[in-house]
């Protein structure tokens, strides 16, 4: 007999992928996404058009921020006569830069949000709660490889701030409601479909068209990228009963920004032309998972190597070319402030 999930950001990088494998699986999936235009819409009614083929599917426009949503959630799973399994946060606002000329926007979505839908679960009886953190709640207070106990109380940005009060929040609701919680501190996520602002996708396009490849900073600084497909199967291994963690999900290893252009290079057959922009304060210099946790507590390991995801992200890309150049990837002129970030978590 089919469950019924509850996702947020279901129209986004990885809420689509992970609403696509419970529908897959035969799970009925309640999807509810504001379809803000945080990033190009186009990508997102993309999505949305793969999960609407699955006649276990329903959206709710909505935004988690706002307590209506929880009512009118409420309201649409009680005609249903079912309590779901879980819900899976992974709705939000993702973005270092962005967050500092938009903190109000973030703390709405990143720490308002989570409290809605925590009460959502409490008011529905729901099990378990799964929601996306950020591996930029560790800030550059450690040397890698981050575990789940390194330092994380100076965050740079108001998003990494956003981010980690909602994992303190979320434990407040563990203890004071019984709430299963399970918070994933995703690192670079990348892949086939991604955020149109994000690295990876930016990078294909703009080599592959011989357009000027925008590196903020000398391309030294240090990422953790990890998979799409890993990242939505670790989303789903997470629904298993733990209490209350938080736990990362990233490769495990970390390459240089350059490393990741030469590997595209490599892979579209075109060498890059290079353009270096400052840096902003509010990025991190190295991001690089312990992953020893998720192996422990999950049995989740990643599967898929870095140039296997590379090689992927090429071919959907050539693929689906038209499209994807039709779209907007967040690229500011020079001396702007987009486009220097890296995706590494959820969003809508």
């Amino acid at each position: 007999m089919s469950q019924m999930y509850i996702v947020t950001g279901c129209a986004g990088f990885i809420g689509s992928h992970v609403s696509t494998r419970l529908l897959e699986s035969g799970e009925q999936v309640l999807g509810i996404d504001e379809m803000n235009d945080s990033t190009d819409m186009r990508m997102k009614r993309w999505r949305l058009e793969g999960l609407r083929q699955h006649s276990g599917f329903s959206l709710l426009k909505a935004d988690i921020a706002s307590s209506d949503t929880v009512s009118g959630v409420v309201a649409r799973v009680q005609e249903t006569g079912s309590t779901p399994a879980a819900l899976v946060n992974l709705a939000g606002r993702d973005g270092a830069q962005a967050s500092v000329t938009d903190t109000r926007r973030y703390l709405d979505a990143n720490l308002t949000g989570v409290l809605n839908m925590m009460d959502l679960c409490t008011q529905l009886r729901v099990p378990k709660f799964v929601s996306a953190s950020t591996a930029d709640v560790y800030g550059n207070s450690s040397v890698g490889p981050l575990s789940e106990d390194s330092p994380t109380d100076a965050p740079l940005s108001p998003y990494a701030a956003s981010m980690k009060a909602a994992e303190v929040l979320a434990h407040s609701y563990r203890y004071m409601h019984g709430l299963d919680v399970t918070m994933l501190r995703l690192f670079t996520v990348f892949g086939p479909a991604g955020r149109t602002d994000s690295s990876v996708l930016r990078f294909v396009r703009q080599i592959a068209n011989g357009e000027p490849v925008v590196v903020y900073g000398d391309g030294s600084q240090e990422r953790d990228f990890i998979y799409m497909n890993d990242v939505a199967r670790g989303v789903l291994t997470a629904l298993k009963p733990v209490g209350f963690e938080t736990i990362n999900l990233g490769s495990g290893s970390a390459v240089t920004v350059n490393t990741i252009v030469e590997m595209i290079e490599s892979a579209v057959g075109r060498s890059a032309m290079i353009e270096q922009r400052d840096s902003s304060r509010a990025d991190v210099r190295t991001t690089w998972a312990n992953i020893s946790k998720a192996h422990r507590v999950l049995n989740w390991e990643p599967r898929v190597s870095l140039e296997q995801g590379i090689e992927e992200t090429v071919n959907w890309y050539i693929a689906n070319r038209e499209f994807v150049d039709s779209l907007d990837l967040g690229i500011s002129p020079a001396g702007g402030p987009g486009n220097h970030r890296f995706d590494d978590s959820a969003a809508a």
